[in-house]
């Protein structure tokens, strides 16, 4: 990890690289990228680089688009697929500021930066663990194999994963496991349990070296939450604890039946207190809802277990003398997300968990998909948001997460509400093929 301009600068001309790639994240969670030549590095780290923020959607309007990226000195990595003979090409995170100097209110890394420095002024470090799904697909947009879960001799992406883990290392990301999963060419690779802007950052970075690496074997690569009818969806499930600064995992309790600490408990119940609010973000798209259906893995009620892969909250069994391992996993949100903005979400509902000592409801350890309406009524297990709609309808009653959204809140409602209209009035072929 590289700390000062000099130790950028020497590896820049050691390594001769050409030119240098800024990376920002939009409202939605996609990359945005400008190059610069790398000879304009002094320029860059003092001053930064201009660009036009009302062209960027949810970036501001006309009469306020001037916007500054600043490159983050410990992101400088060198792209593993542009690195050959001919050329070499760096990259950076940035941060985004105003003209006056002032960092930009509407930058999703920002958002979270905010949500992290206030978790911190209460002494705990928000420490998430992420497992994104993709799908591997041909050119004519089907499955690459037919393998299944944890397969190897029908898996034809194994080298593929190998590849993509290889490309990880040189933005410092290591691996913990790579597998196929459950559907037909659809695979999972885990990353390293870390702090949620580092994490956040290594998202951004892990699916764009998804889908260059894929994209160098001709293939596609998407994290489209549910691309085949009749398959189970890409998830991101997150595992989460909060940890002091002594590195003390303050989730874990000896006593507790489920080794969970009450501040694990109150961060669990902020959490499903706001959760429907979170959904909109965690769930951004109108294809994240045909995932979030009974009998695919996916959560659809708001409820928490510990061996329960229907429940919304799923706490790990706990191994002895693993105490640092303790935590508990949101099951909801895709790899579609824009996760600085998800996690902020998450941190400050289990935050307003903590100063309420809210409580969670009592776990359900069987599965959900199997309980009656009279059953799910009787216990008072509530729904998710079904549609997009109604997910931006709870967020903007929400006025805890509201305040985290600030002044993206407005841009980010309004584009979703359009993405849910455009959706809503298209003729499908299903449409066409029962009612024609």
């Amino acid at each position: 990890m590289y700390q000062t301009f000099e130790e950028v600068k020497e590896i820049i001309e050691k390594e001769g690289v050409s030119s240098i790639e800024l990376q920002f994240s939009d409202i939605h969670g996609r990359d945005k990228i400008v190059e610069v030549p790398s000879n304009k590095i002094k320029n860059l780290i003092e001053g930064g680089c201009w660009f036009d923020g009302s062209s960027v959607e949810g970036y501001g309007r006309i009469m306020e688009s001037d916007k500054r990226l600043k490159p983050i000195l410990n992101t400088f990595a060198i792209l593993p697929w542009r690195n050959n003979h001919i050329e070499k090409v760096g990259r950076f995170i940035c941060e985004i500021y105003n003209p006056d100097g002032s960092r930009y209110e509407g930058d999703p890394r920002y958002i979270l930066e905010k949500v992290v420095k206030e978790a911190r002024a209460k002494g705990f470090i928000y420490n998430v663990g992420p497992e994104p799904e993709f799908f591997i697909l041909n050119q004519d947009f089907n499955p690459h194999d037919q393998a299944g879960y944890f397969d190897s001799d029908r898996d034809l992406g194994k080298e593929i994963r190998m590849e993509i883990v290889r490309a990880l290392k040189s933005f410092n990301i290591e691996f913990e496991a790579s597998h196929h999963e459950v559907s037909k060419g659809q695979h999972e690779i885990d990353f390293e349990y870390s702090d949620a802007l580092t994490t956040a950052d290594n998202i951004m970075t892990f699916k764009r070296v998804v889908r260059s690496v894929v994209k160098s074997k001709a293939l596609i690569a998407t994290f489209m939450p549910k691309p085949f009818i009749d398959k189970n969806g890409n998830g991101m499930h997150v595992h989460q604890s909060l940890f002091n600064f002594e590195g003390k995992n303050l989730f874990f309790d000896q006593n507790d039946k489920y080794h969970l600490s009450g501040l694990a408990y109150n961060f669990m119940a902020g959490q499903i207190d706001h959760i429907r609010a979170i959904t909109a973000l965690a769930n951004s798209t109108v294809n994240s809802y045909k995932r979030l259906i009974p009998g695919y893995e996916a959560p659809t009620r708001i409820a928490w277990g510990q061996r329960n892969r229907s429940a919304l909250i799923r706490v790990p069994d706990y191994t002895p003398g693993k105490e640092d391992s303790v935590r508990f996993e949101l099951r909801s949100p895709d790899p579609m997300c824009n996760p600085y903005l998800v996690f902020a979400v998450m941190l400050k509902a289990g935050l307003d968990g903590i100063e309420k000592n809210l409580t969670p409801p009592p776990p359900v350890e069987g599965s959900l998909y199997e309980l009656n309406e009279e059953e799910l009524l009787r216990r008072n297990i509530e729904v998710l948001p079904k549609s997009l709609r109604r997910a931006i309808e709870d967020l903007e009653k929400d006025y805890i997460i509201d305040r985290v959204l600030g002044s993206l809140l407005e841009d980010y409602s309004f584009t979703k509400r359009k993405d849910y209209r455009n959706y809503h009035e298209q003729i499908t072929e299903w449409e066409k093929k029962v009612y024609l």
